[in-house]
């Protein structure tokens, strides 16, 4: 069987990458941009530093911002109507995951009105036509969304999370500028930054990996370990090492898959809205452990790419646990919770493990599963 690789035409990284949108959007003879933002970008002029530069070269554009941190179907629907009354011929995409998997599946509807029913979208669609090109600019080092064929929708009346795959949703144009991610508060550099650690291990170790993701996702290991405490601290070396992981990581991830980790975390933010990143990276360290068995020496090249030292002299076991250990040190140094004591409801476990194992990500675990088994995850971090 062939290994598949998508990655976006075009892509630009390092501070002031952004500077580069209006001479792209003339070259391809665009004319009006359908500006996908959420509410707080927009409130504090982070959507403003992309908007600023169409205005300088009066580029048209129309502003939409009815996007939740989780997006819904709802955010959704209203999106494609407000496409349709705009006029505009292309989307730019700022923000995190939120803001770009509503305007990927804005830009997908619009494009292939047989799936105008948003569930429709769930799995791996079948749609015949690439979505409205759009230009993706991350605001968060974390969720990768700018280089994924990936997308998650919240379905509200079900309490649950769908992922949608398809080739078809690529950004034609991705910006990776850490100039835009310096305003994100501490909390959260910390949880989407968490967030990419996840993707790069789970994609390392996700039953399709093959040679070049592995080399995706090693070198993104090692670059969160190096940068994401900076991050954290605000600093430039920082910020600019976790705008390029995370980038790293989607590359991989996108084109091999998940794991569990993923499929436990998605029910969370449907039924408790928690942050995605947050849900991730208090979930990793357990899955880790509960997966050991099935990944073969990978830990070992995971505790590598952390420093660990010495790890070719280590047992198995003991380059597991190191690997674990670096992990589950990372997350308290950059202040995430370390259990769901905060977040979950006993009585919501069986929901929980029901809707994770039914999670399209759960095939991809380098270890079969069960509900039972996931249930018992989830009571592992109570």
């Amino acid at each position: 069987m062939a290994n598949r690789i998508i990655l976006n035409g075009t892509s630009y990284h390092g501070a002031g990458a952004i500077k580069a949108i209006p001479d792209e959007v003339i070259g391809r003879g665009f004319k009006k941009a359908f500006v996908c933002s959420d509410p707080d970008l927009i409130k504090f002029g982070v959507t403003a530093k992309v908007t600023s530069l169409l205005d300088e070269k009066n580029l048209a554009y129309e502003l939409y911002s009815d996007i939740k941190p989780n997006p819904t179907i709802e955010n959704v629907q209203n999106g494609v109507a407000a496409f349709k009354k705009s006029g505009a011929d292309y989307i730019i995409a700022v923000g995190g995951g939120s803001s770009m998997d509503t305007a990927k599946a804005i830009g997908i509807i619009i494009n292939n009105e047989d799936f105008a029913d948003v569930r429709s979208l769930e799995g791996l669609a079948n749609t015949k036509n690439p979505a409205v090109p759009t230009i993706a600019v991350a605001t968060t080092a974390g969720t990768a969304a700018e280089v994924t064929i990936n997308y998650v929708i919240t379905d509200v009346e079900k309490n649950r999370k769908f992922v949608c795959v398809d080739p078809h949703d690529m950004a034609i144009i991705a910006i990776s500028d850490p100039d835009m991610m310096s305003s994100m508060p501490r909390g959260l550099t910390a949880a989407t930054g968490m967030d990419a650690l996840t993707h790069a291990i789970e994609g390392y170790t996700t039953k399709a990996a093959w040679e070049m993701t592995d080399m995706f996702h090693l070198k993104a290991i090692e670059l969160i370990a190096k940068h994401l405490r900076g991050s954290v601290e605000n600093t430039k070396e920082g910020r600019e090492g976790m705008a390029l992981a995370q980038y790293v990581a989607g590359m991989g991830f996108s084109n091999v898959g998940l794991g569990i980790v993923h499929s436990m975390a998605h029910p969370l933010g449907a039924l408790y809205d928690t942050p995605h990143g947050v849900a991730n990276a208090i979930i990793l360290p357990t899955v880790m452990e509960y997966n050991k068995e099935f990944t073969g020496e990978k830990y070992r090249e995971i505790a590598r790419a952390f420093g660990v030292k010495n790890v070719d002299s280590m047992t198995q076991e003991e380059y597991r646990q190191a690997a674990i250990d670096a992990v589950s040190q990372l997350s308290k140094d950059v202040g995430i919770p370390q259990n769901l004591k905060e977040i979950v409801k006993e009585s919501d476990l069986d929901f929980l493990s029901q809707s994770a194992f039914a999670d399209v990500c759960t095939g991809g675990n380098p270890r079969d599963t069960s509900v039972e088994e996931i249930k018992a995850l989830y009571q592992k971090l109570l």
